[in-house]
């Protein structure tokens, strides 16, 4: 079983990003891992801006992260990179806090013409953070699915398998590195 966490970069209660969270840890829960979420937008926002430390519910995200085996961030794309809010609270995971773990990108936007983000916005900042095990990237655009506050639709199966691959993925190589750590 292993231990991931699922931060959602959207800034809106109600989004893409939250519903594909949602399917995303209820596959993984029932695959026998241990899934906890972060939503940046109930972080405080004070606290994000200004880089509180100290904050009782930044440590508390902090140590999600920091115990977490691996990590999927959910996000949507506005002007070819991820929100501010995401950006905020990742500024506060310390240098190199993704190393060793395994990295899911899924990333949300409302045209085609931003699928290099996956490329050039979030890959460096993986980099930065430690991480050599990022999985490929799951780009979702708008039009390629269907949601409500609880539910996720796919209008595009494509998109529904690749999605499915990539999750499987993630599991097959937190799994060779639970094997290899047991050696």
């Amino acid at each position: 079983m292993s231990n991931i966490v699922i931060i959602s970069g959207s800034p809106a209660v109600v989004s893409r990003s939250s519903a594909i969270s949602k399917l995303v840890k209820d596959v993984l829960v029932t695959n026998g891992n241990k899934v906890e979420e972060i939503a940046v937008r109930n972080l405080p926002a004070e606290d994000l801006l200004y880089a509180n430390f100290n904050s009782p519910a930044i440590q508390q995200a902090k140590t999600l992260v920091e115990q977490a085996d691996g990590v999927i961030i959910v996000s949507p794309v506005y002007k070819a990179s991820y929100p501010g809010v995401l950006k905020a609270f990742l500024d506060l995971i310390p240098e190199k806090g993704l190393a060793n773990k395994v990295v899911l990108p899924i990333a949300t936007a409302g045209t085609i013409a931003h699928l290099l983000a996956l490329e050039y916005a979030f890959k460096p900042l993986f980099s930065v953070l430690g991480t050599r095990d990022v999985t490929d990237g799951v780009y979702i655009v708008d039009s390629q699915v269907a949601y409500t506050e609880h539910e996720l639709t796919f209008v595009d199966t494509e998109v529904e398998q690749r999605l499915g691959d990539a999750i499987t993925q993630l599991q097959v190589r937190l799994q060779q590195k639970e094997a290899q750590a047991s050696r």
